[in-house]
């Protein structure tokens, strides 16, 4: 099943496009089925992959309105092994054609829902806005939202209005909807503000910050003139460097996490048959084993405990005849057992 993920910030100049196309991109590249879904009426996202947006007849719009299917109106890059649902200027209109339509913010939602199984991830690149085409993928994102940041002052003001209008529609269209990540774009480390911007969203937002933050770089701005993104373009300059590390730790944090070694299951208690003569040689080694701990308790104790204790469970004899004192024996070694005995053979002792 596919990860579906919009990509919003409703002001303009973020990098909010080129966010998703580089992650697109990237994905792709490391082995992914992506499938870009263009949903802004100004078609950045198609014409930055080379496509001339006055050339779509019809693309995400029609699917949109129901005049076509999603699948139809795929197109495939096989240099970039990407899928691209297209933008148009038609799209420009669905929004009021869109107000007299029942489930009128569950469009593009019906729409991508047989495309599910052909693809790993499907990003979805909103306009600038918190309008009705914003509010189809808010709901079509099952698996999050990515909101690109720049790091400057201003970006900073939209974010609470935004965050907002997530939690709206939480509440009452899509209960699973949660903010995925935040993604810095257009870091300058030597604009001492850009660190500032950096650390005030990191305080509000914590974990859901990625760790890759994204510089402001030339080759960036120069890829969708040539019609490819960043992988294609200047895949080795910091931007392209930024936006891969990025797709890795997106990729990574979607990896389900290993299940936990299971305990191994404990042997089943051995059942002997008195009868059986087979089970002789089992009843001799449970004899052994139960005497050898008491055989480990005795060398843990001092040895006056050890000879009380044996003094306590050996039968009086009879007082001895009386010797000479030089014959006389130590009482201590009087408690040592002879190697000979039978009482440790080495069958009861191993």
């Amino acid at each position: 099943m596919a990860r579906i993920y919009v990509f919003v910030n409703q002001k303009g100049g973020v990098g909010k496009t080129t966010t998703a196309i580089s992650l697109a991109a990237n994905l792709a590249q490391l082995g992914q089925r992506v499938l870009l879904v263009d949903l802004d009426p100004q078609a950045n996202a198609t014409s930055s992959l080379g496509v001339d947006k006055n050339t779509v007849d019809g693309g995400v719009y029609t699917a949109l309105i129901g005049q076509a299917t999603a699948t139809s109106q795929i197109l495939n890059s096989a240099r970039l092994k990407l899928a691209l649902l297209p933008s148009s200027l038609a799209l420009a209109g669905a929004e009021i054609e869109l107000v007299g339509m029942l489930a009128r913010e569950s469009q593009l939602q019906r729409a991508l829902r047989p495309l599910e199984p052909q693809f790993d991830y499907i990003l979805i690149d909103c306009p600038p806005s918190l309008g009705l085409l914003t509010l189809n993928g808010l709901v079509a994102a099952r698996d999050g939202v990515i909101i690109p940041v720049q790091a400057e002052y201003l970006a900073l003001e939209g974010l609470g209005l935004l965050t907002g209008t997530i939690a709206r529609v939480r509440q009452a269209l899509n209960p699973g909807l949660e903010i995925r990540g935040v993604a810095i774009t257009m870091f300058d480390g030597r604009v001492a503000l850009s660190g500032q911007v950096v650390a005030e969203v990191r305080k509000h937002f914590g974990a859901k910050v990625f760790t890759t933050v994204v510089p402001r770089s030339v080759r960036l701005a120069e890829a969708p003139s040539h019609g490819v993104p960043i992988t294609a373009y200047a895949p080795s300059s910091p931007g392209g460097v930024a936006y891969r590390a990025l797709a890795e730790e997106l990729l990574a944090g979607d990896q389900p996490a290993p299940p936990e070694p299971a305990e191994a299951p404990s042997a089943p208690p051995t059942v002997v048959d008195p009868e059986s003569p087979q089970d002789s040689g089992a009843r001799l080694e449970g004899v052994a084993d139960a005497a050898a701990p008491a055989q480990s308790e005795v060398a843990a104790k001092p040895i006056d405990a050890v000879t009380a204790e044996i003094a306590l469970t050996t039968e009086p004899e009879p007082a001895p005849a009386a010797t000479p004192p030089g014959d006389q024996t130590d009482p201590a070694l009087a408690t040592v057992v002879p190697a000979d005995d039978p009482g440790l053979s080495d069958e009861a002792t191993a």
